[in-house]
């Protein structure tokens, strides 16, 4: 199997080295000349020096995953790509896409006679290690192409990843989910607040969350890396109490209004999110530990107004 990869920061980097692992060929193209050189050195990768470098590099049918933050930079490199691209190719967007534009790209690459996914990737910096959630939306022949990649990414061959439904579904899938996330963090940073907060009892969080991990109901990765962080620094002193929302919060929020679905803890988990920028807390700090453990998201430094 051979695949493109355009985008290798954080997760299409680790992305090419599991691929890597796995036997897959791939070629990689990203905007810094030293991201490519070291992949191609440390892991194997072809490098290109362009998008259309990479494509010519490639074997029919061509699949190109892209790896783009969502918006205008995706939407620009699809557009490109299909100049590049003929009947019968690929290309897939493992980015954070909203799912409506997924489902025109799709539809607008399908009168070209190229096969869209949108590929909902979850598994952050910790994809290489663990193998990454894959939630894919294609028509059954796109699915079938893309399949043999799908295999290496997931945890293993026959889990952690399933063709969910046609264009459109894959991401739509992954938004849900964010949303799920968005609140079972604020779930878990508030109850540790409360713990924190009742100083007579001196209570140790990082002994409680590493307690819970073993046989209690809300064991879980999440809370797993949270143990973790609490581990290093209970205080936080040094993360402001900031946290960022990527997007798929809101949209999944949007998404209960439009199916008149009452959706009212991951709506209030958003809007958590945005008080976050005008007030001071521990559960704060928290959310955004969690974030930068499971995501390599940025933590805002306490005082730096950055």
């Amino acid at each position: 199997m051979q695949i493109a990869m355009v985008g290798l920061g954080k997760m299409g980097g680790n992305m090419v080295r599991r691929l890597r692992r796995g036997g897959v060929e791939v070629v990689g193209y990203d905007r810094s000349p030293d991201t490519v050189a070291r992949l191609a050195a440390e892991d194997g990768m072809v490098a290109s020096v362009s998008v259309k470098d990479a494509v010519d590099k490639l074997n029919s049918p061509r699949v190109v995953w892209l790896m783009l933050p969502s918006g205008e930079p995706t939407e620009n490199q699809i557009r490109d790509l299909a100049a590049l691209l003929t009947r019968g190719d690929v290309v897939i967007d493992g980015g954070n896409s909203n799912y409506k534009d997924s489902q025109r790209r799709g539809a607008w690459l399908a009168e070209q006679g190229i096969g869209f996914m949108d590929a909902g990737t979850s598994g952050g910096i910790w994809g290489l290690e663990n193998g990454y959630c894959l939630m894919v939306g294609a028509t059954p022949e796109v699915a079938k192409i893309v399949d043999p990649v799908l295999k290496v990414l997931a945890p293993a061959p026959d889990r952690g990843w399933a063709h969910v439904g046609p264009v459109g579904s894959g991401h739509f899938t992954k938004m849900i989910h964010n949303g799920i996330e968005y609140g079972m963090m604020q779930a878990m940073a508030e109850g540790l607040e409360l713990l924190r907060g009742k100083q007579e009892f001196s209570l140790d969080l990082a002994e409680i969350t590493e307690l819970w991990r073993h046989s209690s109901v809300v064991r879980s990765w999440l809370l797993d890396l949270t143990a973790e962080g609490l581990k290093n620094d209970q205080a936080l002193d040094s993360v402001a109490p900031y946290v960022a929302d990527s997007g798929e919060g809101r949209w999944t929020v949007v998404e209960a209004i439009e199916q008149g679905v009452a959706a009212p803890v991951l709506s209030l988990a958003l809007q958590m999110r945005f008080a976050s920028q005008n007030e001071t807390g521990y559960g704060y700090r928290l959310l955004s530990m969690m974030r930068n453990a499971f995501g390599g998201h940025a933590v805002k430094k306490a005082g730096s107004g950055k």
